[in-house]
């Protein structure tokens, strides 16, 4: 395993399993079998509604809890400083831990400077090793970076070889603010798996396309969270430390970058609407 040193002097692990999508009644086998299968970072999140399967997983796993890296995110419900501090509690008890080792605001709507106050006292408490935040673009990231006492030390945004944001990017190394992706695969969109020419560099190293993929995030500074639910894909996404892939290769799979979402962007005002179309319904407003 590779680690990332954060700017609070935290290591993390530049490779983990994320469980998005992961039906709650299934994320504790799940994460057993990543747990098997060498993962050590796992990555969840309030609104997944499956914490409580990752906590089962790595206390019945017999592995000290200090060898895992567990990330979890403040969901927009609970935004705000008092909300925010007792879905921290809330969290901390469903993953069955003392502590958190990544704790970010998931979404750049709401109340986030009392989300990211009651997160600033759980990492002064001991409680969280780093805070950050996730779908945050450059202009909200340098706002809260420039107004906040704990400096952020993550940025989770979408990121694939469709999408590298590498504007976001730039601007996150120039403030020590490590990039992580979420959706590394692209969640298969654009034929990702058949991509010709990921598949062409691929077969230089023996690698998959889904290798591949993660190598070059990796090699660009970028931490990844592969998502699956089978044990064979899961060791095949964890088997890409055993090849570097050339400067020429980097700038071909660099070229791919369309410089856009494959989803959506917080910018578009149907996006937002979107969004508090979920809250809302979540919080039980018309």
């Amino acid at each position: 395993m590779e680690y990332k040193l954060l700017n609070n002097g935290v290591k993390m692990p530049v490779l983990g399993y994320g469980v998005y999508q992961v039906d709650p009644a299934e994320c504790e086998r799940c994460v057993s079998d990543a747990i098997a299968a060498g993962y050590r970072s796992i990555d969840t999140a309030q609104a997944y509604a499956n914490e409580s399967g990752v906590g089962n997983a790595v206390k019945k796993s017999g592995i000290s809890r200090s060898e895992f890296f567990i990330t979890t995110k403040v969901w927009i419900t609970n935004a705000g400083e008092k909300a925010a501090a007792q879905s921290i509690e809330k969290s901390l008890k469903e993953l069955r831990t003392d502590y958190i080792d990544l704790l970010l605001i998931h979404q750049p709507f709401g109340d986030y400077y009392g989300t990211y106050r009651a997160m600033e006292k759980a990492y002064k408490d001991g409680k969280v090793r780093a805070i950050g935040v996730s779908n945050f673009y450059p202009d909200r990231l340098l706002d809260l970076n420039n107004f906040c006492e704990v400096k952020p030390a993550v940025n989770q945004v979408e990121t694939h070889i469709f999408q590298q944001q590498k504007a976001a990017h730039a601007i996150m190394e120039k403030y020590g603010i490590a990039h992580e992706s979420w959706g590394p695969f692209a969640e298969g969109r654009k034929d990702f798996f058949t991509n010709e020419t990921v598949k062409k560099v691929g077969e230089k190293y023996g690698k998959s396309v889904a290798q591949t993929a993660l190598r070059f995030l990796i090699q660009s500074g970028v931490i990844v969270i592969p998502k699956s639910v089978r044990r064979e894909r899961m060791e095949e996404n964890l088997n890409v430390f055993d090849f570097k892939l050339s400067p020429e290769d980097m700038s071909t799979l660099s070229a791919l970058d369309e410089g856009e979402s494959a989803f959506f962007s917080h910018y578009d005002p149907a996006t937002v609407e979107w969004f508090m179309s979920i809250v809302n319904a979540q919080m039980g407003r018309a």
